[in-house]
């Protein structure tokens, strides 16, 4: 199974210029995790992600009473991506190695889908021991419990 048999295709997305308001209203809409950052909607090349925990940690919890840029608050380092013509043990083994539940799908740098942990367990030909393996991976805390 190929990654953009899996993927949702054409995820929303913003830009790094966009308020983090419009990032959040995405999630809100679409209920999603993570909205893909893209130098533009024409070319969708991926720079990067702004996810759910970033708006959190790095918005709200260090009190930015202004509505910043996506740029200030986004994940531009070492993002892990796929292919879209990537097979399912590329995609599972990508997510457990970065240990991401969401991860963007691309053609040449270009944005085409995401694969978020939800598409690979509803995914009838990946078994469900490799997607237990994934969750299991992907759902260790950082740090150990107090």
């Amino acid at each position: 199974m190929k990654a953009r048999e899996i993927m949702t295709p054409d995820p929303e997305v913003v830009t790094p210029e966009e308020p983090i308001s419009r990032a959040a209203q995405i999630m809100r809409d679409y209920d999603v995790g993570i909205v893909p950052v893209v130098s533009d909607n024409e070319s969708r090349n991926l720079l990067g992600v702004i996810t759910d925990r970033d708006i959190a940690c790095r918005h709200v919890a260090d009190a930015h009473m202004d509505d910043c840029t996506v740029a200030t608050h986004m994940t531009r380092d070492d993002i892990e991506t796929v292919e879209e013509t990537d097979d399912s043990a590329t995609i599972l083994e990508a997510m457990k190695r970065r240990e991401v539940r969401r991860i963007p799908v691309t053609n040449n740098g270009r944005l085409v889908g995401v694969i978020a942990q939800a598409d690979i367990a509803s995914a009838n030909e990946i078994p469900k021991e490799e997607v237990a393996d994934v969750v299991e991976k992907v759902s260790q805390p950082a740090h150990p419990a107090r």
